[in-house]
């Protein structure tokens, strides 16, 4: 899949799914960044990992997950999208722990599901959650475009589902190269080469803030 859309289209809201972040930011415009919506638990990237290990394919669990959810059927096994009661955000602790119950009772050989059943099953749950929450919290903030960004956004099936949705809303969507969706460096040179461009280079002396938070938007503008 080609990246599509313009970012330049604000307002825009970007999911970014990884293994430490699943959060909503609006950006106004370069540099200008809310947070809307964030994981209450584990993130997405996490939850696969922990998935991945239950289910003995190894790590990273992104990709494991992936590989053996080709050969597997999605609808196999019952497992919720869990939903944050007010606002827009994340919870996935619950869906791992719907899969343990899947799991550990009898273990992997005795549960009545294959591994590749079970790792379909589980992305598309991780999926589904995460584009019905990105769709939901387009409409009230009025976005023009939908952005994806971190590791998980080198998933196929939440790259395709998400470049449906948007088509279907009729909004602009963008994701990067599958290649550069886990290059941190090629994050922050990106981030630093916009930075520039808006306020020039900073000097050597510069200070170094290693936990910056963005401002939290709790509800959309009246």
């Amino acid at each position: 899949m080609e990246p599509a859309g313009a970012v330049e289209e604000f307002p825009a809201l970007c999911l970014v799914a990884s293994g430490g972040h699943s959060d909503l930011v609006l950006v106004r415009g370069v540099g200008e960044y809310s947070l809307v919506g964030w994981t209450r638990d584990d993130a997405a990237g996490e939850a696969l990992d922990k998935a991945a290990r239950l289910l003995g394919l190894g790590y990273p669990g992104g990709p494991a997950i992936e590989r053996a959810a080709a050969g597997g059927n999605a609808d196999a096994a019952d497992l919720p999208r869990p939903r944050i009661s007010e606002g827009f955000g994340f919870s996935f602790a619950g869906l791992k722990t719907a899969l343990v119950r899947i799991v550990e009772p009898a273990g992997l050989e005795g549960c009545g599901h294959s591994v590749a059943d079970l790792a379909a099953s589980f992305q598309r749950a991780v999926v589904d959650t995460l584009v019905q929450e990105t769709f939901e919290a387009a409409d009230p903030y009025g976005v023009r475009q939908v952005l994806v960004a971190g590791g998980v956004a080198a998933n196929e099936t939440l790259r395709a589902a998400t470049a449906a949705r948007a088509k279907a809303e009729g909004l602009g969507f963008y994701i990067p190269p599958k290649s550069l969706c886990t290059d941190n460096a090629a994050m922050v040179a990106a981030a630093g080469f916009c930075c520039a461009v808006r306020g020039g280079p900073d000097d050597l002396d510069m200070e170094v803030a290693s936990a910056l938070r963005l401002p939290v938007l709790t509800q959309p503008d009246s």
